[in-house]
């Protein structure tokens, strides 16, 4: 992988990680549309470490006060009542689902599903899933509503994620709209959720990039622009959602996998 290649790659993980459009996809997605090599699952894990650190900076001082709560109420009954104590323990039970089945079908998500019939498929399914949420959520709870019922639903709608097309976010966020909550407290909930479990999945994936030098640089490269890149999606998305319905995201996801199917129709682009 060239260094042009690693900061485009970068820049796309970077745009499309806390949008509801799906990065894995998207870095799947670019790389055959222009004749690059699949990068593949590890490279797609290990980077978003990047878009980590950003949502780790964006949000330090509620990951600060949520840690300390969750501390203390270990040592202390009447802390547990606190409720960023209790965001610390949903937060726990919400991203046990993604990694218990991230460690059954981990063969199927380094090889079957990067298939782009597959992503097509779920971009056009999702996204139609989100719009119907967009109609039927109540946008009447914040995230403050949230309890382990809601926690643990999220959670396993997170795990959904792990099929490159699905998106983490849209997956998330699509979740938080069918149980009432509010499209920018839905959205943080997902971006604090994303923490644990991406955290976890790229240090676990660090040991398949292989290669030397010559992969570490341009993995490297591109954590770091997605860092840069991600902090400004963050901060836009959750702004945009204060007024907007997600429904322009289900229009592209919609009309990405129409064009894919064509053009893997056409035989313009090869599917494994």
């Amino acid at each position: 992988m060239s260094i042009l290649e690693a900061v485009v790659l970068g820049i796309v993980q970077g745009l499309t990680e806390f949008l509801p459009i799906s990065s894995s996809a998207h870095l799947r997605i670019v790389p055959a549309l222009v004749g690059w090599n699949d990068p593949g699952a590890a490279f797609t894990a290990v980077i978003q470490l990047g878009t980590m650190a950003a949502v780790v900076l964006y949000f330090w001082k509620d990951l600060w006060r949520i840690a300390a709560a969750w501390i203390a109420s270990l040592f202390d009954k009447q802390r547990r009542s606190d409720p960023d104590a209790r965001m610390g323990w949903y937060l726990i039970v919400a991203t046990l689902p993604i990694g218990f089945f991230g460690l059954v079908f981990d063969d199927q998500i380094e090889s079957g599903a990067r298939d782009l019939r597959l992503i097509a498929t779920t971009l056009i399914v999702l996204g139609l899933v989100l719009l119907w949420a967009e109609k039927v959520g109540t946008r009447r709870k914040t995230i403050d509503d949230i309890d382990t019922r809601d926690g643990v639903t999220i959670g396993l709608a997170q795990s959904m994620a792990l099929i490159p097309g699905v998106s983490r976010s849209g997956s998330t966020i699509t979740a938080g709209l069918f149980l009432g909550y509010e499209r920018a407290d839905a959205a943080r909930f997902s971006f604090l959720l994303s923490i644990p479990a991406v955290v976890a999945s790229g240090l676990y994936q660090l040991k398949d990039i292989g290669g030397g030098e010559a992969a570490v640089v341009p993995t490297a490269v591109a954590a770091i622009v997605s860092f840069v890149v991600g902090y400004a999606a963050i901060a836009w998305l959750l702004k945009w959602l204060g007024s907007h319905s997600t429904v322009v995201f289900v229009v592209y996801r919609v009309a990405l996998g129409l064009l894919l199917i064509a053009l893997l129709a056409a035989n313009v682009i090869d599917a494994r």
